[in-house]
Order: C-alpha cells, then sequence, then structure tokens
C-alpha cells in the first residue's frame, strides 16, 4: 500500500469540507492513505461494512467517537474534522471595536428588559450574542493562551458573582477568541473551547434563552468529544442536562449525564480533579433522574454522591468542578423538591448555611432552592422570607432567573397582605397586576 499523506488543502479536501461531505471525505483520506474499507475497519475495530455505511451516508455521521477513531486512524487533523461536521462557526470579516458604543450612542428603544420592571438582561446585548452565534465576530485583540485564560477567569467571575448583563456583553468576544486559539486541532485547545460554551450555555439557561442555549450546548458536547477528555465530556453534559431538562427532555438529560458519568469513572477516579468531576455528575445525574420520575435512581445517585463527596480532600486546588458535602445537599434538596418531598427537601437544607459555599451565585441559589422547596409546601411566608435573602445575597437569581421570578409574582398576586412578600416586591419591583 502507498503512504500518501492528503494534502488537506487540495481542491478536492476543500469542496468535502465546504459541502459537509463527512462520509466522502473519510473515504478520500482512506484512499489517499491506500487502504481499503476493511484495512481502516482493522485499524479502528469496525467491519468493513460499518466503514462501507459511513462513507456512503447510508449510516448517518452523527456518532461521533466513531468519527473520532476514524479520524485518529487516518490522521485527519481536529480542525478539519471540526470543519467538515460545521461545529465552527462562519467569521465575520470585519474586526471587532475593542471599545463598547457609548451609552448615548445606543437606541434607548432596543434596550428592552426580560423582566417587566426592567431589572434583567438588556435585550440589546442578548442580540448581539445571538448575532455572535450565527456569525461570529473577529477577537477584538491577537488571541492567544494567556488572554484566553484571562478572559475566562473574568467571565466565569462574573457568573458567579451574578452579573449576567456584563457576562452576556463579553461571551462573544471570549468564544470568538477560543474559536480563533482552537484553529491549530489540539485537543487541550478544544477541551478550553468547550468550556468556553459550557459558561455561556449555563448563563444563557440561567436567563431563559433556551434556544441560544441549546446551540451553544450543542457546539460545546462536539468540541468536548474532538477533545478527548472525559473531564470535558462531563462538563459539558451537564450544562447539556439543563438545556435538555427545560425542554421536557429529563429522561435523555438522565441518559446523557449517566454516560458521562460512566466515562469519568473508567478513568480510575486517581486525581482530585477526576474524583470531584465524577461526584459532581453523580448529583447531576440525580436530579435529572429525579425530574425524568425516576425515584429510585435519584435517590441512589444522590447517596452515592454524598459517600463521593464525603472522601473528597479539603483543599482542591483549582478542579474542574467545586463539590463539597454542602453542596451535594443542597443538590440533595433539588433533588427531594424535584420529586414532590418538599417536607423532606426543607429537612434536607435545614443545616446549610451561606458561608458553606464560596460564590455569591451558589448562595443565591441555597437560598432560591430552599424557596421553592418552602413554596411547594405551601408556606408563603417562608418562602418569601427565603427569596429576600437570595436577593440580598445574588440579586441576579431572583431577577434574572424565569422560574423564580414566576414564584415572586405568584406570592405577590395570592398573598399580598404578607410583610414578607410586600418587602419581596418592593425589593425586586415585580408588576402586580397584568
Amino acid at each position: 500500500m502507498r503512504a500518501q499523506v492528503p494534502d488537506w488543502n487540495s481542491p478536492r479536501a476543500q469542496q468535502l469540507i465546504a459541502d459537509g461531505d463527512v462520509g466522502g471525505l473519510i473515504r478520500w483520506a482512506r484512499q489517499q492513505r491506500g487502504w481499503r474499507q476493511a484495512d481502516l475497519g482493522k485499524e479502528t475495530g469496525y467491519s468493513a461494512s460499518a466503514v462501507s455505511r459511513l462513507e456512503t451516508a447510508d449510516r448517518p455521521a452523527t456518532d461521533l467517537d466513531m468519527l473520532k477513531r476514524f479520524a485518529d486512524a487516518l490522521v485527519i487533523p481536529a480542525g478539519v474534522l471540526a470543519a467538515v461536521l460545521g461545529v465552527t462557526p462562519p467569521r465575520a470579516t470585519t474586526v471587532a471595536s475593542a471599545q463598547r458604543p457609548a451609552a448615548s450612542e445606543e437606541d434607548p428603544m432596543k434596550r428592552r428588559s426580560l423582566l417587566a420592571a426592567g431589572l434583567a438582561v438588556p435585550a440589546l446585548a442578548l442580540d448581539h450574542l445571538d448575532e455572535a452565534l450565527a456569525l461570529l465576530p473577529a477577537p477584538a485583540f491577537a488571541p492567544s493562551a494567556d488572554r484566553l485564560a484571562a478572559q475566562y477567569r473574568r467571565a466565569r467571575a462574573q457568573f458567579n458573582r451574578g452579573a449576567h448583563a456584563d457576562l452576556i456583553e463579553a461571551l462573544p468576544d471570549l468564544l470568538a477568541t477560543a474559536e480563533a486559539c482552537a484553529d491549530q486541532g489540539e485537543a487541550a485547545d478544544y477541551a478550553r473551547l468547550a468550556a468556553c460554551y459550557d459558561l455561556a450555555t449555563e448563563t444563557l439557561s440561567k436567563v431563559g434563552r433556551y434556544d441560544a442555549s441549546r446551540i451553544t450546548a450543542d457546539r460545546s458536547n462536539t468540541y468536548a468529544r474532538l477533545s478527548g477528555d472525559p473531564l470535558a465530556g462531563a462538563a459539558s453534559a451537564r450544562a447539556f442536562s439543563i438545556v435538555l431538562r427545560h425542554g421536557g427532555r429529563a429522561a435523555t438529560a438522565q441518559r446523557v449525564t449517566l454516560h458521562a458519568a460512566a466515562q469519568v469513572e473508567t478513568t480510575g477516579l486517581v486525581t482530585p480533579a477526576q474524583a470531584r468531576t465524577f461526584a459532581q455528575m453523580l448529583c447531576t445525574v440525580a436530579y435529572a433522574a429525579a425530574e425524568a420520575g425516576d425515584r429510585d435512581r435519584a435517590l441512589e445517585m444522590i447517596r452515592d454522591a454524598e459517600r463521593a463527596a464525603a472522601l473528597l480532600p479539603e483543599q482542591p486546588g483549582v478542579p474542574t468542578f467545586s463539590v463539597t458535602p454542602a453542596s451535594v445537599t443542597l443538590y440533595k434538596v433539588g433533588v427531594l423538591w424535584s420529586l414532590g418531598d418538599a417536607g423532606a427537601a426543607v429537612h434536607a437544607g435545614r443545616n446549610l448555611r451561606p458561608g458553606q459555599f464560596a460564590t455569591a451565585e451558589r448562595r443565591g441559589r441555597l437560598h432560591t432552592d430552599m424557596a421553592r422547596a418552602w413554596w411547594r409546601w405551601n408556606k408563603p411566608e417562608q418562602t418569601a422570607h427565603a427569596l429576600l435573602a437570595a436577593h440580598r445575597t445574588a440579586p441576579a437569581e431572583v431577577r434574572d432567573r424565569p422560574s423564580i421570578r414566576a414564584i415572586v409574582t405568584d406570592l405577590a398576586h395570592h398573598h399580598p397582605r404578607s410583610s414578607a412578600v410586600r418587602e419581596l416586591v418592593a425589593a425586586t419591583r415585580v408588576r402586580t397586576t397584568a
């Protein structure tokens, strides 16, 4: 067999990439190397007929694990594979401005709010992010790994303190820089790119932009698989599960997260990052199972997560996930709430304290999760007090999350004489009339 290295810049290769012809590209790369379908099958552990089905498009090109094995055997650059799969959004031809427009240059008619009282993320920033997902802008500055790391740290800090408007304004350039840094197709670059899309997914889901979060979740899933890193895959699956649950697909979320947890477990859990990621995924599986109505699996997984968290070291350094016994207990509150056991949820969270959580976002989430449990238990006064605590700690957890705003609205409509409810309405400025 001849051993010709494919020319990925050749007209034929570029045409296949432009057409998104995954099977055709696999066939062309195989032929360039002088391999038969049986040769490729032998290298990858598949039959010649499986290779044939993929190459002729009888088998949909959606099995990324299979494609990754073929690409590795044929030495197809990860960037080429990503391009033919169409996961890299088109780039704008103009250089993005490094400066924000002055406030006087913005059209105030375009700045509507996700909240009735105008407290949430401006729609203009969300529109800009939607445009960036369709046509990725050029990075504002020359991309580099150091610049990307700094941008990501700032963005994560904004998420942790609930600065959603600032974060959404920063996301287009963060994603543009991450995409540019991944042009060489290195596995670590794809893992970092997936993490940036995960952050976008979490943020968009939190403010109720589920259509856009599905786009970012899909891209993260693809890039995480291209990276080959099970920890990146777990982070992607966790973010994706949020989107699936909001889309009414909790059973699918359960399967996705369970598969990701199993992939992490195959690492042997020999490092703190692997052990923490596994514990986090058990929590995520438990919540997805509860949302899917799988009570036995949900309770089993949260018990396993409690045992796993108890074995984690006290000083995690900078792990992929920050998991503590307190954070697992907070997940337990959510699991029990989702299963309809409001009293048990309140009881589970009775000893949790804000000081056990490192960020304003998590401290706010503690209060909103307890508020949901109190509300389901038909305790409006306690619900209002919990939401007031959340608003004092992290206003965005009340202001920007549609499900929590709905509780505030219901409290205002049905319990207007409660002093705690009146204080909450005044603090959040939720309209009490249609």
